[in-house]
């Protein structure tokens, strides 16, 4: 049984400590947070943009409770630690924490500079130790079930892919009020994207962007991802400019030889609205929405993703979808796409 520390219990770590219910072979050994009302288990200021708000009588039974995570480190019961800080903590605590010989999920972005991402990733190879950035995109149902199509190979090669991932500018938490403090919505919430893009499609060799730069930080963009292959066509768009009643977008299209992959959803005003579930689009003609998969639980791709960072506690093995190198790539797809931006030209992914 792998016991997981979770550092930090914002939100994240709430939906953290609630997926984690679910996953074989692991469960939460221990928490740390300096707020003491949280340790007695009253979560019931915690609300973020899903799920429901924390609850006023958490059961920690048989959970270890830390006001100095230092002290969780050193917890025999604790292999993996799950770090649910805000970004600018997520260099220290991960380092120190595979400096004590742990295993580390650390929540996305890995970091917001490129030198703390680097220093992170060094830090685990010379430990021994996993670091995984929890990208849990991969694990919703619809985009998992498009990976396997394209992996899989059914449907012939990728040839093209776009991607849009938009939100109105977020008024629920004061942590995300100030997009400076995320390093703009050019890595906070497209990060995601090129974490995907990278996974699907490879991680490309330079990026051609178009944006809206604010304070220095991209708040909006357009990117053409650039491969060696010229045939393969990837383009995304993301930012936090939407309107105030489109609160949050996504969607995808996929190009293969033989079938075109579709999804597209967000919430519109207070509603959750699918403009085009997932359809499959196949050469003979036919249009079908496949059943991705899921069981409709708020945390559920949270549970899945805790799942198979468990399982690479247990194998030793790196998963593709949590891999500290590909998180850092997608750190570095960002940081290209806003020198991009400031300068007009295609920029080179730093090696």
């Amino acid at each position: 049984m792998t016991g997981i520390g979770i550092v930090g219990i914002g939100f994240m770590g709430m939906t953290h400590f609630e997926g984690a219910k679910g996953v074989q072979g692991g469960r939460v050994a221990a928490i740390a947070t300096r707020n003491e009302k949280k340790l007695a288990g009253d979560w019931s200021d915690i609300q973020g943009n899903f799920g429901p708000r924390g609850s006023s009588t958490t059961d920690l039974s048989g959970i270890n409770t830390y006001t100095d995570y230092h002290e969780m480190f050193a917890d025999p019961d604790v292999q993996l630690v799950d770090i649910c800080l805000p970004t600018d903590r997520h260099e220290q605590v991960a380092i120190e924490a595979l400096e004590a010989g742990k295993h580390v999920l650390v929540e996305k972005p890995i970091a917001i500079e490129l030198d703390a991402a680097e220093r992170m990733v060094a830090a685990a190879e010379k430990a021994g130790k996993l670091l995984m950035v929890a990208h849990v995109l991969p694990f919703f149902p619809e985009f998992r079930w498009a990976r396997e199509a394209v992996t899989s190979g059914q449907y012939g090669k990728l040839r093209a892919a776009s991607f849009r991932r938009v939100i109105a500018s977020p008024d629920w938490s004061d942590d995300m009020s100030d997009f400076r403090k995320l390093g703009g919505w050019g890595i906070d919430l497209h990060i995601h994207d090129n974490h995907y893009i990278g996974l699907l499609c490879g991680v490309p060799t330079k990026v051609f962007a178009r944006g809206i730069m604010m304070d220095d930080y991209v708040n909006h963009l357009s990117t053409q991802y650039v491969y060696d292959d010229p045939e393969l066509t990837v383009s995304c768009i993301s930012g936090g400019i939407a309107a105030d009643g489109l609160k949050f977008g996504q969607s995808f299209e996929l190009f293969l030889e033989k079938a075109t992959i579709q999804f597209d959803a967000g919430t519109y005003g207070d509603e959750w609205v699918v403009n085009r579930p997932l359809t499959l689009i196949t050469d003979d003609g036919e249009v079908t929405n496949p059943d991705p998969g899921g069981s409709g639980e708020w945390c559920a791709a949270f549970t899945e993703e805790i799942q198979v960072a468990v399982n690479a506690v247990e194998s030793g093995t790196e998963p593709a979808e949590l891999s500290g190198r590909l998180a850092q790539d997608a750190l570095k797809l960002c940081h290209a796409e806003a020198e991009s931006i400031r300068t007009g030209e295609p920029v080179a992914l730093q090696g």
